[in-house]
């Protein structure tokens, strides 16, 4: 099993790394790593919030009434929010949308194993562009959910742009693309007591849910941020 830098690429928000650790936490010894500009995204074994995600949402839906079958997921990562949307069976159809071409494309081919049966999935549909753009270019109440994982958090963006996904215009235009009673979730890697209250502005509720994770031995939280239309 091959350790160290797996796969390389230079793409719109600048130098992405794939790597193999040694880690026996991992089913093999081993977990993949996404690192983005030097700083750590996420690996292939603390996954509980990007699953948390997924699965807190569709059940929250669930609570409110409400049957999740169109869901947008800003952001890729290494495909574990994606796979729990998918393991829902009245998802219809999910939105993956992805700046970085080479992270599709790694997971298309098989550099990430896993990641060929996860986009072969016909109810998957890969939108490569920002999702920003892809908001904005899409229909009033497309959606019923929009969860967006694209950064470490509004205070630690992958690059400067994204700043705008965490303020009102562009939270009001999430808004106005989920039908009444959809969601929208952000997640973030810190505490960020700002970005609630913007959420609380445009929707008119916010609830922050921090989740448990274990990091290399380390005990931290990650926190998912949501707000109902």
């Amino acid at each position: 099993m091959q350790l160290g830098e797996i796969a390389r690429a230079t793409g719109p928000t600048g130098e992405l790394v794939l790597r193999r650790r040694a880690d026996d936490r991992g089913e093999d010894g081993t977990t993949i790593e996404l690192r983005a500009n030097g700083v750590f995204v996420m690996d292939t074994v603390e996954t509980a919030s990007e699953r948390a995600m997924a699965t807190a949402t569709l059940a929250a839906s669930r609570t409110r009434g409400g049957t999740p079958t169109r869901v947008l997921v800003g952001g890729l990562g290494l495909g574990f929010t994606l796979g729990e949307v998918l393991a829902d069976p009245f998802v219809e159809h999910v939105t993956i949308v992805e700046i970085e071409p080479a992270l599709v494309g790694w997971m298309r081919d098989g550099t990430i194993p896993y990641g060929p049966a996860l986009l072969a999935d016909d109810r998957v549909e890969v939108v490569t562009a920002d999702v920003a753009d892809a908001l904005v270019d899409s229909d009033a109440a497309a959606y019923d959910l929009v969860l967006l994982d694209v950064d470490n958090g509004p205070g630690y963006l992958v690059h400067d742009g994204n700043a705008e996904l965490y303020e009102a215009p562009l939270l009001t235009i999430a808004r106005d693309r989920l039908v009444d009673g959809g969601m929208l979730v952000i997640w973030s890697a810190f505490e960020e007591p700002e970005l609630p209250l913007e959420m609380h502005d445009v929707f008119g509720n916010c609830r922050a849910l921090p989740i448990p994770v274990d990091l290399q031995g380390r005990e931290e939280q990650y926190w998912l941020y949501a707000s109902a239309r």
